[in-house]
């Protein structure tokens, strides 16, 4: 039904309009008596062999939700009925903050991609760390992604961290250092070896202070060089990160299908989707070769099918995550994933 029906109206409106339409109304929808158990049928896929234990958590199936999808922790239990095998929520920022102002998310539907400029839009880390603590499904893995406020100097973005950290500590399951995405100003500097390093040693010390530490893992951009994922790798290393998540958004508007006069009148932003396929992949084996596969990889980037799914593990992928994809291929794409993970 999605892609015939529901998609071609959803597109008719605006793509955050879309957005938040649909979580409107899974939300409605899984209220009414029955539905939840309706979705799971059609949706929730199982099987023991999609199992996997990746940096100390038991995932029912590899196939996540990236972060920027529910931001604010609002749609989790709803989210559980579509066959995710974890979600992950955010990216949250210690204080509230609105994002960059509208319209800020874009559909190139020529390229099956989507260029973003929202800027950290979230209630903050107290208000989703209260409603992660009331949810009903307590299965499901949730990663907590997250980021500095937009006034926050980079060089107290370590604090920013740290508060975060400290408020979803009890509710999350994994931690994922958002420095890559394009769309705060100055934030990708602080993917530099020196300053990154520095942040990561405050959070992690918080981290393994605890009694029972989560994995850190950290989100990196795809426009990174092979000098600078050397870098990274030395890094993860040196401050003890459990895996990285390969890739966030692209700046690059490379090959694109859609007329370049209308790309450039979309502004800055990140790109997401099919055109960051290849790229994602090429990041994700580079980093699982070198690194002689000791290392997690979360693969995101361009997951628009089974094959690309399966493209990403190849590629030396852990675990993979949908976002762009999802939109346009419906909830049904995790289902088909997993069972071709199934069928091998």
């Amino acid at each position: 039904m999605y892609k015939p029906l529901v998609k071609p109206l959803l597109f008719t409106l605006d793509a955050e309009r879309a957005h938040h339409l649909v979580f409107d109304n899974l939300r409605r929808a899984a209220r009414v008596p029955g539905t939840k158990a309706l979705l799971r049928a059609m949706y929730d896929f199982r099987h023991p062999s999609l199992a996997r234990e990746v940096f100390g958590l038991k995932f029912p199936n590899p196939v996540g939700l990236a972060a920027g999808f529910d931001k604010n922790a609002a749609l989790t239990d709803e989210l559980a009925t579509l066959g995710f095998g974890f979600v992950e929520i955010g990216t949250v920022t210690p204080r509230p903050q609105p994002g960059n102002p509208q319209p800020r998310l874009f559909r190139l539907p020529q390229d099956e991609a989507l260029v973003n400029r929202m800027g950290f839009n979230n209630e903050g880390a107290a208000a989703v760390a209260a409603r992660l603590a009331r949810r009903q499904n307590r299965q499901l893995i949730i990663g907590g992604n997250i980021g500095k406020n937009k006034d926050t100097p980079n060089e107290r973005a370590a604090e920013d961290y740290v508060a975060c950290f400290e408020a979803l500590a009890q509710v999350v399951d994994y931690f994922v250092v958002n420095v890559s995405s394009p769309n705060t100003p100055n934030l990708r500097q602080l993917q530099e070896k020196r300053p990154l390093i520095e942040l990561l040693q405050q959070v992690q010390a918080r981290n393994l202070a605890r009694p029972t530490p989560r994995p850190l893992l950290l989100k990196i951009a795809p426009d990174l060089t092979d000098s600078q994922l050397d870098d990274i790798l030395e890094i993860a290393r040196e401050t003890q990160l459990s895996g990285l998540v390969a890739t966030n958004t692209t700046i690059s508007r490379d090959n694109l299908s859609t007329e370049p006069g209308y790309v450039a009148s979309l502004g800055a932003g990140g790109l997401s989707g099919r055109p960051l396929r290849a790229r994602a992949t090429e990041v994700i084996r580079y980093l699982h070769q070198k690194s002689d596969g000791g290392l997690p990889i979360i693969g995101a980037g361009g997951i628009h099918s089974a094959a690309d799914a399966q493209e990403k593990l190849a590629a030396g992928a852990s675990l993979i995550q949908l976002y762009t994809g999802f939109i346009y291929e419906g909830p049904a794409l995790v289902s088909r994933i997993n069972r071709s993970l199934v069928r091998g």
